[in-house]
């Protein structure tokens, strides 16, 4: 198992990542430059906060090229949180209006989008962000999710969610409210993302994220 970069770009507390990761054990190098990511094997794209800061902080500090490259060598590729979102071509968040959306990635196909509250009648308003223990619903019990068992909870933190333009990119969901399931996870190719954060997720965290370096 060779080492796993885990990106700085101001935006996580990428410690946490780091202690789950050698919790694993394995090897998680917090990259404070561009220059070192072809230093590692696998790659994590954690993240914090709003989306339009998010690609500010990448792009000004050079990230955004050297991890492109990164996803098209094949390596393995990890998003976590605002990580898996900015891997999308577009988001809601902070966007001017619906027709001028804030311009991600688009290293996934499909857009970020807000949590809105059910029709009237539709079992009441809902608590925005969503923030707590949900239950997964794996599509693909396989790579990430291998050996993680059917309504494992893990921890979410979120006001946006993605919608992948594929809907077979999509390899777990989770109800909120109940009834309407979101995207929580997807998996195409090389690249992983979780909308959930694996780290602060326990045991059943722990196992994705080992999962994630066998991959």
């Amino acid at each position: 198992m060779g080492a796993i970069g885990i990106i700085d770009y101001r935006m996580g507390n990428l410690r946490s990542v780091q202690k789950a990761l050698e919790h694993v054990g394995a090897e998680g190098v917090i990259l404070t430059s561009p220059d070192q990511v072809g230093g590692v094997d696998q790659l994590i794209l954690p993240g914090v906060g709003a989306f339009a800061d998010g690609m500010q902080h990448l792009g000004e500090l050079g990230w955004i090229e050297p991890m492109r490259a990164f996803i098209q060598s094949g390596k393995p590729f990890l998003g976590i949180c605002l990580g898996m979102q900015l891997l999308f071509d577009e988001s809601e968040e902070d966007a001017e209006s619906s027709d001028t959306l804030v311009p991600g990635l688009g290293v996934m196909a499909g857009s970020v989008v807000q949590f809105v509250q059910p029709v009237e009648g539709a079992g009441g308003r809902i608590k925005i962000p969503h923030m707590g223990w949900n239950t997964l619903d794996v599509r693909r019990a396989d790579g990430l999710f291998t050996d993680i068992a059917p309504d494992s909870a893990v921890y979410f933190v979120h006001a946006y969610y993605a919608q992948p333009a594929d809907d077979d990119a999509i390899i777990a969901t989770t109800d909120y409210p109940e009834g309407r399931p979101f995207c929580c996870a997807v998996g195409r190719d090389n690249i992983w993302a979780t909308q959930f954060h694996p780290e602060k997720s326990q045991r059943v965290g722990l196992a994705i994220l080992r999962n994630f370096t066998t991959l």
